[in-house]
């Protein structure tokens, strides 16, 4: 079972949420929030497998509780977000979230979102997928205010990890990822989980956006 805590701060939106979640029988709705801080406390609590985090949630919003839900290693978390409210989006990614999806996503797609980023896979929605690219593919605009990392910091990376981070940069899962470098998929877990840890990152969707900044 993956064991999910639902942070939404509107009750009917919530309601809607929980519903869909409850009609997997894979899936078990352990908590509710209705801001940041409740996340966050009942993270700490109730130990979910993921946590499917609202952005905009009063007391503390959604990026500030995703920092502290993931620094803290209490869940993954898959980031509800609009489609135009970009600047959440990055600050979430920077926050460590492992996935984003629509709020308006179909309900298969959002059963699918959740045991995608359960399974360790990191999940963006195609819409926030194309501004994103949008935004690195851009040379003279910086991302959201913070410098471009130094490609230097790839060096400590072999061959293989340069090869896996660069099929993450280009959205492929774990199978396609074997599939292509001819490998079996337990080893390219293995080399996603030692290329996250000599980069410091915590989540593939991050390491996707590192790819997408240095051109990998």
């Amino acid at each position: 079972m993956i064991r999910v805590l639902v942070a939404e701060d509107q009750s009917a939106v919530r309601a809607g949420l929980v519903l869909i979640l409850r009609s997997a029988s894979d899936i078990e709705v352990v908590g509710e929030a209705a801001d940041g801080e409740e996340a966050v406390a009942l993270a700490r609590e109730l130990r979910p497998d993921l946590v499917l985090m609202d952005v905009q949630m009063p007391r503390l919003d959604g990026v500030s509780a995703t920092r502290q839900v993931v620094a803290e290693g209490l869940a993954d978390v898959l980031v509800l977000t609009t489609f135009d409210l970009d600047e959440y989006v990055f600050g979430a990614l920077r926050a460590g979230a492992s996935g984003f999806l629509l709020k308006n996503t179909e309900a298969k797609d959002l059963l699918e979102g959740v045991r995608t980023v359960a399974r360790g896979e990191g999940l963006i929605a195609p819409a926030v997928t194309r501004r994103l690219i949008a935004e690195f593919a851009a040379p003279a605009k910086p991302v959201r205010g913070e410098n471009a990392p130094d490609p230097a910091i790839l060096d400590c990376l072999t061959r293989r990890e340069r090869e896996v981070l660069s099929c993450i940069g280009e959205g492929l899962s774990n199978a396609e990822i074997a599939g292509r470098l001819s490998m079996a998929e337990a080893t390219v877990k293995t080399h996603v989980s030692r290329m996250l840890g000599k980069l410091e990152l915590r989540s593939r969707v991050q390491a996707a956006v590192l790819a997408q900044e240095l051109g990998v």
